[in-house]
């Protein structure tokens, strides 16, 4: 009994270790791992075992800005199962992550975290945490605005949207053609498995009079929308010439 008093606060319980064929990813791409599970000093019921696939973002809440952590998708691994005193259980796996998987970008914490659900007991858990390269698509419309359109990439953030939810902001600051043009350039992507949407915040450098009432109004900047298919994506040059028509027919 005193085993078991002791087992329910997470001493001489059941302990969980995921284990990951590797730790470096990008979007889409299929994980395979282990989950392995360690009988402590009695027996225990497990109810579900879960991973969570984790991160943080930023929040705004009472006009400030709050970090906070995020859960993006929830992966079901076993349930109903017993561990006996100092048995060893291995359930192997294989999950998909998903396209809206955010870049390890910006010290962006991303990581999965396995829980064991035991009732009447303290949750065992385990943080594994990965690296996640930005998708092929994506990481193209980086390098074409860098390298051909002459924008700096200046600050990658996870931010809330209450439109779209839990989004990557990528901010691009003009040095090029666009630096008398533009004060910055943001960049938001949806990910498909044969596209991007690439969604634009064009923001208008002020000129005159009239650039500064717009400016004051929140009226500088344009909203615009991109679509980039795979066979798109495939050409330097198509991806650079849809990108600089609609910067440069919202920018001037």
């Amino acid at each position: 009994m005193f085993k078991k008093l002791l087992a329910s606060v997470g001493v001489g319980g059941a302990k969980v270790d995921t284990q990951l064929e590797k730790d470096r990813f990008i979007p889409g791409e299929e994980v395979h791992g282990r989950v392995v599970i360690q009988g402590g000093d009695v027996e225990q019921t497990i109810d579900s075992i879960h991973i969570f696939l984790m991160t943080e973002a930023i929040r705004e809440a009472n006009d400030k800005k709050v970090k906070e952590k995020v859960s993006l998708t929830k992966y079901p691994i076993a349930q109903n199962m017993v561990i006996k005193e100092k048995e060893t259980k291995e359930i192997p796996f294989s999950l998909q992550l998903p396209y809206h998987v955010p870049a390890s970008l910006g010290r962006l914490p991303i990581w999965f975290e396995t829980g064991l659900d035991i009732p009447m007991a303290l949750d065992p858990e385990d943080r594994d945490n990965i690296h996640v390269e930005p998708h092929p698509y994506i990481d193209r419309v980086i390098r074409t605005l860098e390298e051909s359109l002459g924008f700096q990439l200046r600050k990658v953030e996870m931010e809330y949207s209450k439109r779209h939810g839990y989004v990557q902001e990528f901010e691009f600051y003009p040095r090029g053609e666009f630096r008398s043009y533009l004060d910055e350039l943001e960049a938001v992507f949806f990910l498909q498995e044969h596209q991007v949407e690439v969604m634009l915040e064009v923001d208008r450098r002020a000129r005159g009079l009239g650039g500064l009432f717009a400016e004051a109004l929140e009226m500088d900047e344009s909203h615009v929308r991109v679509v980039l298919t795979k066979s798109e994506l495939q050409s330097p040059q198509t991806v650079e010439n849809k990108l600089r028509q609609v910067i440069e027919e919202h920018s001037r």
